[in-house]
This record gives structure tokens, sequence and C-alpha cells, in this order.
């Protein structure tokens, strides 16, 4: 039934718009996730008891009702869909640009496919899985796809001259603060995601202990998601991190713009999830977040979040220090004249 449904309407949605799929495929894909994002917010509303009423095939899917599933229904259908309206219409005209939004909505697809689909598989719902779960392989590859084409495009044009770009690189850490408060965040925030990592590896630390106990409880739920989200977070976001700390110090790492923008969206989604599942009513009781935790939770979690946002806003906002330094002589040649 679901693939008949998004068969019928991507015909429609061709029929409808030949012009604008010939321009840009993406069109389609866009027009179908927002499509897609309404039925999450349905499934995530009903889930939540408002009496939505039409939705209980998808909600056949045990999986779709964990908190976890229910907070990346939420995702898609409210900061997802409005990606999708707000890419679809600078499609058809090409001199609108939507690649950034693009990669920040690349980013957050990709983290919650990388944590849903793995965590229904290994979780303790991975014996009811139905066949309708294995309609969700196509998102697999559309992301990577649209992702490609999106990273192809041209970026937007820069203000700067190579004087500002060499002016700008000349200078060191210590006399940029901006730059050095977000090292020392990336430095911070790599430290807590290793330690988050280690804890649902079972570290037998009694810090780890004690913070799986007393502080995220939520990362020991046997749903798997919240362990296999530490560990995404581990293996990728981890890296990106100590890459990210290093392109600040060191100028002209012309690819940490775009990056900075996927790694918001994936680390933003990924927060918004973890963050409201701890807390939801179908999350057991014993793996909430405890109330005298509550504010060291929220804090650290809210900090995790915000920081790569900070730091793609930064990349867009003052791009001279990553772009790539001009020729010597070239520069010089135009100093003289």
């Amino acid at each position: 039934m679901s693939a008949l449904i998004l068969g019928l309407l991507f015909v429609a949605i061709y029929n409808l718009s030949p012009s604008e799929i010939y321009h840009d495929p993406l069109y389609a894909v866009f027009a179908v996730f927002a499509f897609t994002s309404v039925v999450d917010l349905f499934i995530a509303l009903q889930e939540d008891g408002y009496p939505v009423g039409f939705m209980e095939f998808f909600t056949k899917e045990p999986y779709l009702r964990t908190a976890h599933g229910v907070f990346i229904c939420y995702w898609d259908g409210g900061g997802g869909r409005v990606e999708h309206l707000l890419v679809t219409p600078p499609l058809p005209n090409p001199r609108k640009r939507y690649r950034n939004l693009g990669l920040y909505w690349l980013g957050s697809f990709i983290m919650s496919i990388l944590v849903f689909l793995p965590g229904n598989i290994l979780g303790k719902y991975s014996s009811e899985i139905r066949p309708a779960f294995f309609l969700a392989s196509p998102f697999v590859l559309i992301p990577c796809w649209a992702g490609m084409r999106i990273f192809n495009q041209s970026r937007a044009p820069i203000c700067c001259n190579p004087n500002m770009v060499q002016e700008e690189q000349r200078k060191g850490i210590l006399r940029r603060p901006v730059d050095l408060a977000l090292v020392m965040y990336l430095i911070l925030a790599g430290f807590f995601t290793l330690f988050r990592g280690l804890v649902v590896l079972d570290c037998p630390t009694d810090a780890c202990f004690v913070y799986i106990y007393q502080y995220e409880p939520y990362l020991r739920d046997p749903v798997a998601y919240p362990k296999v989200q530490m560990l995404v977070n581990m293996f990728y976001v981890l890296p990106f991190y100590g890459l990210a700390a290093y392109a600040l110090i060191f100028p002209g790492c012309s690819w940490l713009p775009d990056c900075a923008l996927v790694f918001a969206g994936a680390v933003g989604q990924a927060q918004f999830s973890h963050m409201g599942a701890s807390m939801h009513v179908r999350t057991p009781f014993t793996y909430r977040v405890p109330d005298d935790a509550w504010a060291c939770f929220f804090g650290c979690n809210l900090l995790y979040a915000l920081g790569p946002h900070l730091l793609a806003f930064r990349c867009l906002r003052w791009p001279a220090f990553f772009l790539r330094p001009p020729p010597g002589p070239l520069a010089h040649h135009k100093k003289e004249h």
C-alpha cells in the first residue's frame, strides 16, 4: 500500500510538473519527501494520543511506536517538512540557490537513517520487523544520489577579494577569539562524544557507571537506538570535530563550510530525537532522565546540539579564512598596480 501511494504520487508530480523535473530531478524527490513528512507528522500525533484516526496501517510497525520513532517522525514532520517546502520552490529557478539548505537536509536525513534502521534490526523489536520495513531501502540510496547532485552544484559567489583573504589568513588563532572559542568547544564536545561512546560499550570505569545510571539511563534502553546513536557519533561525528578544529587553526580548508552544514543537520536531528526520547512517556520510567539530573542532561545536550550550528554559521558568515589562498605572485602584482 505504501509503495502504491508513493508510486501514484510520483506519477502525479511528474505529470503536473514535467518541466521542473526535467530541469532538476531533485524537484520530484523533495516533493515526495514533503508528502511523506506529513505522514510522519500524523503518525507522531496519533502515537501521542491526538485523534488523527487514519494512520493505523503505518503504526502497526512496532518501532514507530517507540519514543525514538515518535520523535524522528516529529522531526521529519516539523523541521523536515519546512526544509522540503523551502527547497522545492527554488529548484526550477537556476537563479535561486538551495545548496546550503540542501546540505543541512542531507545531514539530518542520513543521520536519521543511520540510527533508525540499525536500531530496528538490533533492538528488542528485531523479531517483529514487517515487510514494510524493507521499503526504507530506497531512502538509503536516494539521499546518496541527492547529496552528490547537491555537492556538485556551484557555491554562491563570495565577496572576498584576494587582499581580504590574505589578511584574514595571516591571523593566528589567538587573534580570532570566535575561532578560538569554537576550537575549545570542539575539543570538549569531542571528549563528551568519546565518553558516551565508551559508556554504551560498557566501559567498567566508575565515571561511566555513574553517568549511565544517574544522568542518562536512557542509554541502557533495550530498543538500541541510543546505543547506535552514541556509536554513530563516536565513529563519524568525533573525527569531524577533530578535522574541524584543524581547519579553524590552519587556513585554506575550503571543505569545512559544506561539511559543517551537513554535520549541523546531522547533530541537530540526533539531539532532537535523543533528548525527546529520553524524557518521553513511551520510554520506560527506569530509563528516563532522573528529575535531579534533568538540568545537567538538558544543558549538556543542548550545548552539544548548538555547537555545530554555530560552527556552520561562522563558516558561512565569514568564509575568507577557508578560501584557497590566491597565488602569491598574482596577489603581489595586484598590490603594485
